[in-house]
């Protein structure tokens, strides 16, 4: 299938890793030119010559995403060395564990500009080109956000409010023919998952328990499942879907836990 993305250009935040990186991938994959935002210059690179030995395009831009301004520099950046911006994929987030108890106000507020105000900033500023392109916004979520975790106020805020923004946006942006949508994942390997799980004092023991809860297969969900879904909500394939909040987590999030 076509998804029609050849020469479209996509910013990517955090995707130098993870499901991130697996977005670009399938977005180079597909013919898409690739902007990959974080804040390790070493990581992007490193991304950006993977996609480019696979015969794929892409570029880099290192920045620190909570700053507003570094926000507009991205834009600023893409515009600059393409000309357009047809999607904006935000997915860079981390879950920092500030809890209720184990946080602080000022812990809480570090929290959402680290996994919330980059999303708003950056479609705010990539606005004017989506709607010359009639491009679109993926945001990448989190199950935290319906089902609670416990000890992650922070992120669990980020993510909820991630949701009802991409309702809101969606209803803003129909004059403008901006689809907006969001896709959930739920238990994905990833470096930082890997890197959770080890810090247990049981990973072996957690990791068999989180599997035998997921419905589907009893697997976690791969990057380039979550990356498909994207890719497929970016292209004109999914042209008059909006303002959805699509799960790919192996019916993890809703499907009856007697089932497991």
């Amino acid at each position: 299938m076509d998804l029609h993305l050849t020469n479209k250009v996509f910013i990517v935040t955090g995707g130098a890793k993870g499901i991130g990186a697996a977005i670009c991938s399938s977005i180079a994959a597909e013919g898409g030119i690739v902007v990959i935002a974080g804040r390790k210059k070493e990581d992007n690179q490193a991304k950006v010559d993977e996609i480019i030995k696979a015969k794929g395009k892409a570029t880099s831009i290192a920045v620190e995403l909570a700053e507003a301004t570094a926000c507009k520099e991205v834009i600023d950046f893409t515009v600059k060395e393409f000309g357009r911006i047809d999607g904006l994929i935000n997915n860079a987030g981390v879950n920092d564990g500030v809890g209720l108890e184990s946080g602080s106000p000022e812990k809480f507020f570090q929290s959402l500009q680290k996994n919330l105000s980059h999303f708003y900033n950056l479609a705010h500023y990539a606005l004017p080109y989506l709607k010359q392109t009639k491009g679109n916004i993926i945001n990448i979520g989190s199950k935290v956000a319906d089902t609670g975790q416990g000890n992650t106020s922070g992120y669990a805020a980020s993510k909820g409010a991630i949701n009802a923004l991409t309702r809101e946006w969606a209803v803003e942006l129909l004059p403008h023919s901006i689809r907006v949508n969001t896709v959930i994942p739920a238990e994905v390997w990833t470096p930082l998952y890997e890197n959770w799980i080890n810090s247990l004092p049981n990973p072996k023991e957690k990791l068999a328990q989180i599997v035998s809860k997921i419905p589907f297969e009893k697997r976690f969900t791969t990057s380039e499942e979550i990356a498909d879904m994207t890719v497929f909500l970016l292209s004109n394939r999914s042209s008059h879907t909006t303002g959805q909040i699509i799960y790919v987590d192996g019916g993890y999030t809703h499907l009856d836990r007697s089932l497991t």
